[in-house]
């Protein structure tokens, strides 16, 4: 059955904006007094309310009182939030000057949270990713993408990836999941990093496959998880298991990034570290530059170069990058906001980065604007201008979402 959905005060489409390079403000299509019309989770049409209302007189009509700003939902296309346990004594020792390698010795770390989500069971972990799940569509996040990575075992990573498909099943939004077995190479394996990395190319990623549990794999590149040549060749070989790949990148030493591009990867993540080289190549590539402000303000580091990665004609997505560990806050709005202001970026590129890039990093083609064939995955603001959104730095909260699978 069709269903109308309107007035809104405004309605911010977000159509008609390219995927690469900079964007103003007068780029976007404001439409006042806007309606949507949706049948089977699908837009049908999006224009003047009234003009809808007369076209389809038999239609069902949820009308909305007061004024509210639509948007498309947003797409945060870089979370860990499938965990169990705390790092908050990580936090503690970090802001007291300890560096995030003399974390990692004392105990925490990643492997803290490996040890704790290791010891938790599907279920446990399932319930736990639905709180955190309906807390983002909550905030209008409707579609996230979210790795495994704190299992480093077989049967570890397959209960992550289990635990998200189920997570999946029984929330509203569309969870999106990454094999990230290699976060880092796991203090109970009897070999080294690449012994490692054929290890889960030969026992883990065929039966993800198997199993369908995820079409998309990651690797960090770090001094402190695996180095470049490695990184490459496990993309390499993920690819010809017919995976998807996307990369940690240049989060504090440079060289991930290049990785990506020679692997054609969908994204690369992160890029605090990146200079006008790695700058330059993402510019030219079709691999999505994704920004992560949650672990810039986690880690008090400098934010990703994302201004000068717009200026010159990267794709910049933004994402939350929730996890346990250097971004535990995970309020997607809040850290893009705050990015925005710090990085000179304009509401169009950061409305973009949330909807229609992060789809583009995710390789996601029915989502991400309002217009005829997309998802019906939407949040309304309740304010009468969209200019409140951002300059409210994340406090304004969408007053109603809707997903596609509501109606």
């Amino acid at each position: 059955m069709k269903k109308l959905i309107g007035p809104f005060k405004q309605i911010l489409p977000l159509t008609g904006l390219p995927l690469k390079g900079a964007l103003a403000d007068e780029q976007l299509h404001i439409l006042p007094n806007g309606g949507v019309l949706i049948e089977d989770g699908l837009i049908l049409a999006v224009d003047d309310f009234d003009k809808l209302r007369s076209n389809y007189p038999l239609v069902q009509i949820e009308e909305i009182t007061g004024d509210h700003v639509l948007l498309p939902g947003f797409i945060d296309c870089h979370t860990h939030i499938c965990f169990a346990g705390s790092r908050a004594k990580d936090y503690a020792m970090r802001n007291s000057g300890k560096t995030y390698l003399e974390i990692a010795q004392s105990g925490g770390g990643i492997w803290d949270s490996v040890t704790q989500t290791r010891t938790a069971d599907e279920v446990t972990l399932t319930n736990l990713l639905i709180k955190r799940v309906q807390r983002h569509v909550a905030e209008g996040v409707t579609t996230i993408e979210i790795k495994s990575g704190y299992g480093l075992s077989v049967d570890a990573e397959l209960r992550q990836l289990q635990a998200i498909k189920s997570a999946g099943d029984k929330t509203n939004a569309s969870l999106i999941s990454t094999c990230l077995a290699a976060h880092i190479l796991p203090k109970d394996f009897d070999g080294n990093h690449q012994e490692y990395l054929n290890y889960l190319l030969q026992n883990l990623l065929p039966v993800i496959k198997q199993k369908g549990l995820s079409n998309r794999v990651d690797v960090f590149i770090e001094q402190s998880a695996f180095n470049t040549s490695d990184a490459l060749n496990y993309l390499a070989k993920a690819k010809q298991l017919g995976f998807e790949v996307a990369v940690h990148a240049d989060q504090f030493t440079t060289g991930g990034s290049e990785v990506a591009i020679k692997a054609r990867a969908a994204s690369a993540d992160h890029l605090e570290a990146s200079g006008d080289y790695e700058i330059k190549l993402l510019a030219n590539s079709d691999t999505v530059a994704v920004t992560l402000p949650g672990a810039s303000l986690g880690l008090g580091m400098p934010y990703a170069p994302a201004r000068k990665l717009l200026n010159a004609g990267a794709c910049l997505a933004i994402a939350s990058d929730w996890n346990p560990g250097s971004a535990p806050m995970g309020d997607l709005l809040m850290q893009a906001a705050v990015m925005a202001a710090a990085e000179k970026l304009s509401a169009a590129e950061v409305f973009a980065g949330l909807t229609s890039r992060a789809a583009q990093a995710l390789k996601l083609d029915d989502r991400g604007s309002l217009s005829k064939g997309k998802l019906a995955d939407m949040q309304a603001y309740p304010c009468d201008d969209y200019c409140e959104i951002l300059y409210q730095q994340g406090k304004l909260k969408p007053e109603m979402v809707w997903t596609a699978d509501l109606f």
